[in-house]
């Protein structure tokens, strides 16, 4: 006969193997994605007559997930812009600071550019719907 704190710490062990196991799947079968995102200018005539910071634009930190976008918390407000391969608008709308989670709509498929704007800051990137 096993002592009883022997037969808990069997089951506990056995709790936490299965629990990994389970994490362990969940994290495999996710699909999230952070979006690449290219750093330029909406209009560069303006960005050569204002003052230009000493450090690059940091692009922001954006995930894809099906059919949503997260962003970080506490980010400053963009104009969001999804645009199709040939460049004609499918979506847009604007996100605001205390926003963190955008569905884009689900009859969109395929390749699609992303574009936030924040100023006369541009972030472009390419998300798979």
């Amino acid at each position: 006969m096993q002592p009883e704190f022997l037969k808990q710490t069997i089951m506990a062990k056995k709790f936490l193997l299965v629990f990994g196991l389970f994490m362990a799947t969940m994290v495999c079968s996710a699909s999230i994605t952070p979006v690449d995102f290219q750093t330029g200018y909406v209009n560069p005539n303006d960005a050569k007559t204002t003052h230009r910071p000493k450090s690059p634009m940091r692009p922001p930190v954006v995930y894809i997930e099906d059919y949503t976008l997260s962003f970080v918390a506490d980010h400053p407000d963009y104009e969001l812009t999804i645009l199709d391969e040939d460049g004609n608008v499918v979506y847009m709308t604007m996100v605001e600071s205390a926003q963190t989670e955008v569905i884009l709509p689900s009859v969109l498929s395929g390749d699609y550019y992303v574009e936030l704007v924040m100023g006369n800051w541009l972030f472009t990137g390419l998300i798979e719907l």
